[in-house]
């Protein structure tokens, strides 16, 4: 009679447990967690992005959120520092109980981080970092909304070898996972050239200690110059380089840096400055996402300038919340990345596609090639106005 007793208890409680809410999510609300620097050194970039995704939310609750359930963001500050993302990642899931993670910002903190969320079978959505650690080998829970480093680095080297016949490169990096991805991938697009660069050089993350590489680098009389950092440590190497002797080389750096911020600090020495970016200029008004940011930003952070940051927050946030409305009501982790994988050719401006598959979890492979003109980061039309 008791072993009955307990399989009558056992499987009237089965469809409870079966139907049981997944963590961060109630009738009324999902909870989504951001660990990214928010303070320190590499703040600029870390509140950027986070502007960005904070403004795509409120607009989406603004409207009754997603299958009728507000977002919710909680977001941490970890300075930049992996431990202190591993510490946050870990808070996130197993105290804040939340849903998703998305929008962590950096390789290093991002990759240290990263056995934490995927152990817990945890999707996140959208990182700050073109890292291929993130890609390769394939993990279900690791959803890329923009282009690799990989490919940054190949479309810059090989549009300065066929328009200007390059064939000098030298590599400053920050000595680190990030540092590392960039080197890698300009090696192999130099490799593609028969080329290899003609020195490394390289610093500390988090400090400026630019000078033993910058020896390094000015010793070979590059014709160019590929940068991995953040905006303070390049932006002191390249005044630097100038100043002693690398007033015509031109300085490249990836999207990751704070194009905004590296302009700032080179008050008006930008000439010969190109950075890749893996979103439209934001001075693209007639692309449907870059118009329905810069709205956002005006009505929830009026007293912040647009940047590249920002507007990839926005795009990361559009991709999440994408996600969440067509996995459909009955939410579950599994749910959300499986109707990520539904995501084809998911338009948010002309040329401007995102697609996923069961293999393929990076949304975008757009590169786009700028320099500072005018006020603003533009697309190069002309590359023989970066030879005068």
């Amino acid at each position: 009679m008791k072993k009955l007793c307990g399989l009558v208890l056992a499987v009237s409680l089965l469809p409870v447990a079966l139907h049981a809410a997944e963590p961060g999510v109630t009738d009324t609300e999902i909870t989504i967690g951001s660990s990214l620097a928010l303070e320190g050194p590499a703040a600029f970039l870390g509140q950027e992005v986070n502007r960005g995704f904070t403004a795509l939310i409120n607009s989406a609750n603004e409207k009754g959120g997603v299958n009728g359930r507000k977002i919710k963001l909680i977001a941490l500050n970890d300075g930049y520092e992996p431990v202190n993302c591993v510490i946050n990642t870990q808070k996130l899931i197993n105290e804040n109980k939340v849903f998703m993670l998305a929008n962590y910002v950096g390789t290093p903190t991002a990759v240290k981080a990263m056995p934490v969320w995927i152990g817990a079978k945890v999707p996140a959505t959208g990182f700050f970092t073109g890292a291929d650690a993130l890609r390769t080998p394939f993990n279900p829970y690791i959803i890329n909304v923009r282009a690799s480093y990989a490919k940054e680095t190949e479309a810059f080297i090989d549009a300065v070898v066929k328009n200007l016949g390059v064939k000098k490169v030298a590599i400053f990096y920050q000595y680190d996972g990030f540092g590392e991805a960039v080197k890698k991938g300009a090696e192999a697009a130099l490799k593609k050239h028969g080329l290899a660069p003609v020195a490394l050089g390289s610093y500390e993350r988090n400090t400026v200690k630019t000078e033993e590489g910058l020896e390094k680098v000015k010793a070979a009389a590059p014709e160019v110059v590929v940068m991995a950092g953040t905006y303070s440590p390049l932006a002191k190497f390249v005044k630097d380089a100038k100043a002693q002797g690398l007033a015509k080389t031109l300085f490249y750096t990836v999207s990751f840096v704070g194009p905004e911020e590296l302009a700032k600090e080179l008050n008006g020495n930008t000439n010969g400055l190109i950075v890749s970016q893996v979103m439209p200029p934001y001075a693209e008004k007639t692309l449907s996402v870059v118009s329905e940011y810069r709205a956002a930003m005006v009505k929830y952070f009026p007293k912040s300038p647009l940047s590249f940051g920002s507007l990839e927050g926005y795009v990361n946030g559009k991709i999440a919340l994408e996600g969440l409305k067509r996995a459909g009501k009955d939410l579950t982790r599994a749910g959300y990345i499986a109707a990520i994988e539904t995501i084809k050719e998911r338009q948010l401006g002309t040329g401007l596609l995102f697609s996923y598959g069961a293999q393929d979890h990076e949304g975008s492979d757009n590169v786009y090639l700028t320099h500072y003109k005018n006020g603003n980061f533009l697309e190069i039309r002309n590359w023989g106005d970066l030879k005068k």
